[in-house]
């Protein structure tokens, strides 16, 4: 069955990649949470899509000094640890490292492994490059690349960094793509789908995983 996976968490009606939002993730019935990590200059994992918090670059930072940072719903920027401490035993968590310095490559996994559920933990990149350190250093981390155009080799990248996800934009979508990925071994996830009958149709395409902003509506369609 098609995966309903929450992007950002319920990001249609929570502040995104707020602990609101993967709490209500949650309770709307998703499979998996997708959320975005950068790493502080003395290396916490936080999660946060932008690469800076109101004026500050997050890799520029120290930690404590993104602490009086306030999201629109007056919750701080969650470190990675605390996010997944909201995740239940039944929800996957799809991180997507927006940029990792290798300095850090082992903060981060050494934060995946002390969650309360690292068998149901992913990591995935536009920067394949984190995705081939990372696998490396975890061969058993399942991990995926990020693409946003439709490239004439489109599954050459999972080979080379070692991954086994193609997380496909979904207005590039179509049958070939998701047959190709199928008889190589691959999953294929599309991203950001909310409309109902544009889940149907990829779904009926047998793509993977839906990554909505809306899981409630990904969550009816599919079933």
């Amino acid at each position: 069955m098609t995966l309903v996976i929450a992007h950002r968490g319920a990001s249609a009606y929570e502040v995104e990649n707020s602990l609101a939002a993967f709490r209500a993730a949650s309770a709307m019935g998703a499979d998996g949470v997708e959320l975005d990590v950068h790493v502080t200059a003395d290396g916490v994992p936080v999660v946060h899509h932008d690469p800076a918090a109101g004026p500050r670059l997050i890799a520029a930072v120290d930690y404590q000094d993104l602490t009086g940072y306030r999201l629109s719903n007056g919750e701080p920027v969650p470190t990675l640890a605390q996010a997944l401490g909201v995740m239940g035993p039944d929800l996957s968590v799809f991180v997507e490292v927006k940029s990792l310095a290798p300095e850090h490559d082992a903060v981060l996994l050494d934060v995946l492994d002390r969650g309360p559920h690292p068998a149901r933990y992913q990591v995935h990149s536009f920067d394949h490059r984190i995705v081939q350190r990372l696998h490396a250093q975890r061969p058993a981390l399942p991990g995926g690349i990020l693409s946003s155009s439709y490239p004439i080799l489109p599954f050459a990248p999972l080979e080379q960094v070692g991954a086994a996800v193609l997380w496909q934009q979904e207005s590039l979508i179509d049958r070939d793509l998701v047959r190709g990925a199928h008889e190589r071994g691959y999953q294929l996830y599309a991203w950001t789908v909310d409309e109902p009958e544009r889940m149907r149709l990829l779904i009926e395409m047998e793509v993977d995983a839906l990554c909505t902003n809306r899981p409630d509506v990904g969550r009816r369609v599919v079933g």
